[in-house]
Order: C-alpha cells, then structure tokens, then sequence
C-alpha cells in the first residue's frame, strides 16, 4: 500500500497520468544492489527501495517484550526499515544447539507493522570487543585464543588470525542465513545483513601476539600486493602516498611496502579483518545470498590509529577490504563528526555504493539524510538509537543524538515526506537529476551547487522564533522535474537563490513557486509564492517546518537579459 500511494503522489507531483492500482507483481529475486542510471540501488520486490532506516540501541531487542512497545514509534516515525542486533550468544548459547526464537520475534513484530529489517550480526566483535561471544566461547582462551597488547597482556578481543574462531563464526552465521531462509525467504522481510559491528583494536594499533607479530613481520600476502598493482590508479589517494614513498615495492614485508608507522599497523589488521569477515560472509551467503556490509568506526580528527578502531574499513583501507572481502557488498560509515558530507564522500566511489547505517539524528540528521540521497545517490541512512533519541553516545557527551524522549520527532517528519517522495528520488537519481546543498557549521556562511542549468546559492534564514543559529545544519534537495522546474525539499531554515554560468541569457528569474502538501499518497497545491514571500520573485524560502506540515515546493525558473 505505502508503494502504491508513493506511486500515486510522483505521477501527480510530475504531471503524469495515474498509476494503475492493481497490486504489485510477486518478488522474483532476492534483495540485491543493481546499477540503474548513474546510480546503484538496492532492489526489493523487482522495484528500487530507498532505506529510510533506523537502528535501534544494542540491547533494545534482547528482550522481545521490552521492544513491543517501540514498534508503533518506529511506525509514528515513518520507518520503512529497522536496523536490530541480533548475537551470537543468542541464537548459540550452548555449542550446537541453536535458538532463533528472538530472530523469529523480529521478523513477526516487523512484519505486523509493516516494517522491513537489516540485521547486525554481532559475532566475533562488536566495537572492537569480543562481548557478544557465547559463553563457551569467552571462557575457553585456548581454543579461542586473544588479541595482546605489545607486553603480553589479553585484551577482551578474539585474534582475527584464529581459524578455529572464524569457523565457529562462520557455522552459527550460516545457521543463520540458512533459518532466514527458510522462515523469511518468501516474504523478505529482512533486506540485509551487517556482518560484525565496527571492528578494530584499542588502545594500540595492532595485535602483538606471537602469530601476529610474525605474520606482521613476513611478507604482504600476494593476492593483496596483486590487487594493489592492478588498481593503482584508482586506489586511495592517502594509501597510494604510503606505498609511493616507501619505493611502491610489489614485495616485502608490511613495513617495507607500506612504511614503518601507525597506518600500516592499521593495514595490517584490516587485511586481517577483512579475510576472517570474509569467510563469515561467504558461509552465510553460500546459505542465502542476501546483500552484506561491515561498518566503519571512523578516525577521530588528529587521532592516530589505535586510539580509534585501528583495522576497520577506513576510508585509506577501502581497498584492503575490497580485496580481502570480496563476499561483502559493499562498507559502510557510521559518522557521528560534524563534517559529515567529507566523511559521506569518501564511501561514494564507483565500487562502493553509500548506505549509512549508524548517524545523528534531530535536525542534523535530517540534514544529512538528504545530502545522502540528493548529493552521493545513497540508498540510505540510518540515525542510531531510534527506539531511544536524547541518549548520549557512550563516554562521548559531546555527541547528541537526538530531540529527548522516545522517538525522533524530527527524522520521522522529514521521513514521511520522503516516504512519498522515494519513487521520484529514486527515479532522479538513476536519471542524474537530483542533487543536495547542505551547509555544515558556523564556519560555511553560504552553500553553492548545481542542478541542470543553474547555480543554487544558499545562506541560512531565521527560524520561528526570529534568530538565526549560524552554525546550524540545514540542507536542500533538488529534483529536477523538467529544463526550469524542480521540487525543492528542505531541511532547515535557509534561503535559496539561483544564478547561471550556462549560454543564453545571464539572469535567472523565478517564474513561479508553490507548495505542494503532500498527504496520505496525494499532493494538493497550496499558496502560489509570490511577491514579500519570494523576495519579489528572487528567492525560495524553506523552513524547519516545512517538513512536518508535509510540504515540498514546485520551483519554476526563467532566464532573462
């Protein structure tokens, strides 16, 4: 029903006949990624799905009662997709013996509130350490042996180079796979699966257990030094500068091809990530081959590895991971820093598509999420801890995730209208008419980017109550509806003017500007803008309200002498 009325709302938006409403043709295929346009998108039913998705806090789902209550709040929040834990020593408490009674309450809440799912499988680690590891696994160091820091000493981290721990890794995730298959492989309901959860070592760079040091001191394994031959042109530039500057060898050891510092110990263990996740991955696609990610706990600024997750799928390790996990689909950023378009960036390349599973939400959030889908053609986002916003990050009160209470008043209004809108966006981003401007911190006075012919000019606006914050995050998508016409989403408080540096004639004029309600899969046309309300035909006005009252704007443009 939701796809119909969104189907409804983009012929009407785009002045196209309406949409039959027989019901939508049966799957006949899994959830995959596929190139569609100029962009990568992730295809449900036969038809592209825009995630507007959020993840809920770790423990949230451990108790299935205790989650009841949050399923309407999702729903309120207008979510399409919840992204929910689910742990080894849940579905495996006694070795062999598997319980998905809680994997199989997830897929029912989920499905009676017309919800898909991602899960997060968190396995061998999550955010470094080794806690959601059954019993039988944390107790026995010997079969499972530990991560060491440089003078001995275990930390709370299964070794990456333990084979016996990959397998049993490997057997529970296949389990897995294989029971979603059973239960969920009509229906589909669960989209994706995060395989491990922010991986990486603290507080040093690297495991310094006798295997590891001398799997550190031997040589780079050859199927890497391969790859990094074949795709040098496109590699990262900062990992290309190391290997560049210690003599580009094609052979050596780890310090001899990438230099004898914390990112190559970073390397190291990204290497070694990669190919344990690798194996996991692989035995639970052999079992049913649903799209899977990892995610990045990123470097915080001036922060060298190990005082953040060293080994993780970092923006300089990308290659790494790509050529040590090919089972995984795609990497994944979770950015919480307040340069989120450089951090978003950095994942849109051509062989990784952007999906954002962990985010601010509230107002930057919002923001964001539109400089995702407009600006790098993600496919979605996903703010953390959507079951419980106003919670701060853990031993981070500097990071605020949300408005207070339960829920995310903010995400879910911008939510419903992009609810409607995804049709369209998803069309306009396969089409490469689509784009974002978005102004971060006090220190960006104004915004500037391009659509179709014309420059799009931003500076922040006031807000209800007269002021105006200057170090605000607010954001505009463009979707360019015909050569002069584009609907204009906004997040935010700003103003909007456009120029050209295009042939013809050198001033743009607004020919007209009207608000288009969207509402329950329909758009009604309010007010026409014009005069005091478009600055005498020379700016568009959008304000933080705007989403909640469920309005978009219909933007035409004119050029003159």
């Amino acid at each position: 029903m939701r796809l119909l009325l969104a189907l409804s709302l983009l012929t009407a938006l785009c002045g196209l006949p309406q949409a039959s409403q027989a019901a939508p043709a049966p799957a006949t295929s899994l959830p995959h990624l596929e190139r569609r346009g100029e962009a990568t998108q992730l295809v449900v039913d036969g038809k592209p799905f825009l995630v507007l998705g959020g993840e809920v806090k770790n423990s949230s789902t451990s108790d299935l009662d205790h989650f009841a209550r949050k399923w309407p709040l999702l729903v309120r929040d207008n979510l399409n997709t919840v992204l929910v834990p689910v742990a080894w020593e849940t579905i495996e408490p006694v070795e062999g013996q598997f319980d998905f009674s809680n994997v199989d309450g997830l897929i029912k809440g989920a499905r009676d509130h017309d919800l898909r799912l991602v899960f997060l499988w968190f396995g061998t680690w999550k955010n470094t350490f080794s806690s959601y590891v059954p019993a039988w696994v944390k107790r026995d160091q010997q079969r499972f042996p530990r991560m060491q820091t440089a003078d001995g000493r275990g930390t709370e981290r299964i070794s990456t180079l333990s084979t016996t721990a990959r397998d049993a890794d490997a057997r529970a995730f296949a389990q897995l796979m294989r029971h979603l298959k059973a239960v969920d492989g009509t229906r589909q309901t669960v989209l994706m699966v995060q395989v491990e959860n922010e991986v990486g070592v603290i507080p040093e760079s690297r495991d310094h257990a006798p295997d590891a040091e001398t799997a550190f001191a031997g040589p780079v394994p050859g199927e890497l030094m391969t790859y990094l031959a074949s795709h040098r042109a496109t590699l990262n530039p900062q990992l290309r500068t190391a290997w560049e500057a210690a003599g580009g060898r094609s052979t050596g050891t780890w310090t001899e091809v990438f230099g004898d510092s914390g990112m190559t110990d970073s390397l190291f263990m990204s290497w070694t990530y990669a190919r344990y996740i690798d194996r996991v991955a692989a035995a639970g696609k052999a079992e049913y081959a649903l799209p899977m990610f990892t995610n990045a706990a990123l470097i915080r600024p001036n922060y060298e590895p190990g005082q953040y997750n060293s080994g993780g799928p970092l923006p300089f390790a990308i290659d790494l991971w790509k050529a040590g996990a090919p089972a995984l689909d795609f990497l994944a950023p979770d950015i919480y820093f307040d340069n989120y378009a450089h951090w978003a960036s950095e994942y849109r390349r051509p062989d990784n598509v952007l999906f954002v599973p962990e985010a601010r939400g509230g107002a930057a959030g919002a923001a964001n999420a539109l400089y995702t889908f407009g600006a790098l053609k993600g496919f979605g986002f996903s703010p953390f801890g959507i079951d419980e916003r106003g919670v701060q990050l853990a031993g981070d009160p500097s990071v605020g995730l949300g408005t207070g209470g339960d829920g995310d008043p903010v995400i879910g209004a911008l939510y419903g209208v992009l609810e409607q809108l995804a049709p369209l966006v998803l069309q306009k981003q396969a089409e490469g008419k689509i784009a974002t401007v978005i102004m971060e911190g006090s220190a960006q006075r104004s915004g500037r980017g391009r659509i179709g012919n014309y420059m799009v000019n931003m500076i922040r606006a006031s807000g209800p109550g007269g002021t105006t914050d200057p170090a605000s995050r607010v954001a505009a998508m463009f979707l360019q509806t015909g050569p002069d016409e584009f609907i204009v989403v906004g997040a935010g408080d700003m103003q909007v003017n456009f120029t050209t540096d295009r042939p013809g004639p050198p001033i743009v004029g607004i020919e007209s500007i009207d608000e288009q309600i969207l509402k329950d899969g329909a758009v009604v046309t309010g007010r026409r803008l014009n005069g005091d309300e478009s600055g005498q035909g020379q700016s568009l006005r959008l304000s933080s309200s705007d989403a909640t009252e469920g309005k978009v704007y219909r933007v035409r443009l004119y050029r003159y002498r």
